[in-house]
């Protein structure tokens, strides 16, 4: 995939009951590709199952200049609950085995399968 010009907003909305939204994001341009991205869902302990009204979405960037840079969004679908976008700079090693963001990296090809020993510690 090539470069091309990514736009991606950080900072936090939120919808209040009355159904007024106070955004507060902004936009952040920048030259790059996205390699893949990874969206988790809450799980609801009453119902005792995955919940799509929260989440967690992370979409991993590499920058023009090879930067390796992830978009978080924290998001809710309920009123009065922020949802909240950020940008990480990370290194190769964030995305292997035991870093922060080792299922994106596994999802974006930069994982490995994991040792015998490392699925059973």
């Amino acid at each position: 995939m090539a470069n091309r010009n990514m736009r991606v907003m950080i900072g936090t909305i939120e919808t209040a009951n009355n159904g007024f939204t106070q955004d507060e994001r902004r936009t952040v341009e920048f030259i790059g590709e996205e390699l893949g991205s990874l969206t988790s869902y809450d799980y609801d302990s009453d119902k005792g199952c995955l919940t799509d009204t929260r989440g967690a979405t992370e979409t991993l960037y590499r920058t023009e200049d090879g930067r390796l840079i992830v978009h978080t969004s924290d998001w809710s679908r309920w009123q009065s609950e922020p949802s909240t976008e950020r940008l990480h700079e990370i290194q190769d090693s964030d995305l292997q085995t035991g870093g922060q963001y080792e299922r994106l990296g596994s999802e974006c090809g930069f994982g490995k399968p994991l040792s015998l020993d490392e699925a059973l510690t």
